[in-house]
């Protein structure tokens, strides 16, 4: 237990800390006039209040990753808490809220635009059509798993009517303005969301709960072909870092009314995410009295990380609290799915130069996407998670970079986005030579060294922009 407090301490810590820091270095400005005052449009650029902003952002952020992720990444061991703590702070708070200062400095304009200013006009293509893929897998992941959830609550009806119930939310949401639907479901989900993570969390420090310590052994029973680096750091990923997360920001970047509002909307939407994952991490190692015997438990059901936050909400909270604590899981990726689509919306509207405010335009965008994303929904699961979370992940690295640049063209420390950024494209590149899912070498020297081979040709590459211009 002594380790999880110590975690969960230096992650609300680093909020009032680190996050300070990386708003002199950002140069928050509380005079400049934000995009939705500005560009004003009825539609997705509208002013809301900073709680409301903060709450949306969680929500569109938070989906099943730092839940599902946590409790997958959980069966690796303690380790995990390290990830989670230290990811949260130096790499995925920061890459939130520095990404989400430059697409507020851009007027909200999506990710892929952003990182063309920085990286070039061949990254922009890269990164367009990849993140369109990325924001279609996600949202096909985030309809099927609440779409598990809300069968296991509700048996009579099958999983594949609660996937068209889901899907025909997402086609609302994703064309009605943003403070329609967004704007007013989204802080209560949030709330939900919150009260689940702090129930669960009651359990863990009142229940029969013996949460265990930092160790770095891996308890994966397969650790060969499951190694802690690189597959743990794509495991976990919504809880520690997500490129995810950076083509979400756009939204509210485009409703944020004041800088000073973006340490809370961007940094404390991910430091509360990485809260979440630290206590259903620590929740599932010692529900089922720990790791070799949650490791015993997904494997006799199947890795369904579903079944887990079902039979821990159930075992730990009793029937009513179980029932609202599945219903946060539920909200978190239902919101997270519909701005996916709305996301995709937006970079391909950037793309072509589409006008938004008319309602037909949005539609037409939109069908398409949503077709592709439920045929999605009929391959198998785990295949679909594998290489959404790979992506994600290659996405994060990417946006990394574009930060690196930034950083050096204002003459600010480089170094802290330049070591993430390091360490995530070694993680992605040596992951595609180790796992079956691409090239396959597995666990040997020259799998890891061509990931390093890449990380190094990749920074050079990089650090030869020029630091000048804005």
């Amino acid at each position: 237990m002594i380790t999880f407090i110590i975690c969960l301490a230096a992650l609300v810590a680093a909020y009032f800390t680190y996050g300070r820091v990386l708003e002199r270095v950002a140069g928050v400005d509380p005079t400049k006039a934000t995009p939705c005052v500005r560009l004003a449009d009825g539609v997705d650029y509208i002013a809301l209040p900073r709680w409301r902003v903060f709450l949306i952002q969680l929500l569109n952020i938070a989906g099943t990753g730092p839940i599902f992720g946590a409790i997958l990444g959980a069966c690796f061991g303690p380790v995990a808490f390290l990830w989670i703590t230290l990811g949260g702070i130096f790499f995925g708070a920061m890459h939130d809220f520095l990404s989400g200062m430059m697409i507020v400095r851009a007027d909200g304009k999506s990710l892929p635009e952003v990182i063309g200013d920085y990286l070039g006009g061949g990254a922009r293509h890269m990164v367009r059509w990849f993140s369109i893929v990325l924001m279609v897998l996600v949202g096909a992941v985030f309809m099927l798993s609440p779409a598990e959830l809300l069968n296991n609550l509700v048996p009579t009806i099958t999983t594949q009517w609660w996937v068209w119930i889901i899907l025909a939310y997402y086609i609302l949401a994703t064309i009605m303005p943003v403070d329609k639907i967004i704007g007013r479901l989204y802080p209560i989900f949030g709330a939900a969301l919150l009260i689940m993570a702090a129930g669960l969390l009651g359990a863990v420090f009142f229940g029969d709960f013996n949460v265990p310590e930092l160790d770095f052994h891996n308890y994966q029973p397969n650790p060969e072909s499951l190694p802690i680096i690189p597959t743990l750091f794509i495991t976990i990923a919504c809880g520690a870092i997500s490129g995810f997360h950076a083509t979400q920001s756009p939204l509210m970047a485009r409703c944020v009314g004041n800088e000073r509002e973006c340490r809370a909307v961007f940094y404390g939407s991910m430091i509360t995410e990485s809260i979440i994952a630290l206590i259903w991490a620590a929740a599932a190692m010692a529900f089922f009295g720990g790791v070799p015997a949650l490791n015993d438990a997904l494997g006799a059901h199947g890795n369904n990380a579903a079944w887990a936050v079902d039979t821990i909400s159930r075992g730990s909270l009793g029937t009513i609290g179980a029932i609202l604590a599945i219903l946060g899981v539920v909200a978190a990726p239902i919101t997270s799915g519909d701005t996916a689509f709305r996301s995709a919306r937006l970079i391909i509207a950037d793309i072509f130069n589409i006008d938004q405010r008319t309602l037909w335009k949005r539609f037409a965008i939109c069908i398409p996407l949503f077709v592709i994303g439920f045929a999605i929904t009929q391959v198998n699961f785990g295949i679909v998670w594998r290489y959404f979370a790979w992506s994600n992940q290659t996405l994060a690295a990417v946006t990394l970079w574009a930060i690196t640049v930034w950083l050096m063209r204002r003459g600010k420390c480089v170094w802290i986005s330049l070591i993430p950024a390091l360490v995530m494209t070694f993680v992605v590149s040596s992951y595609v030579f180790i796992s079956p899912q691409f090239i396959g070498l597995g666990v040997a020297w020259y799998s890891y060294a061509a990931g390093a081979v890449v990380t190094l040709g990749t920074g050079a590459l990089v650090c030869r922009k020029k630091p000048i211009g804005g």
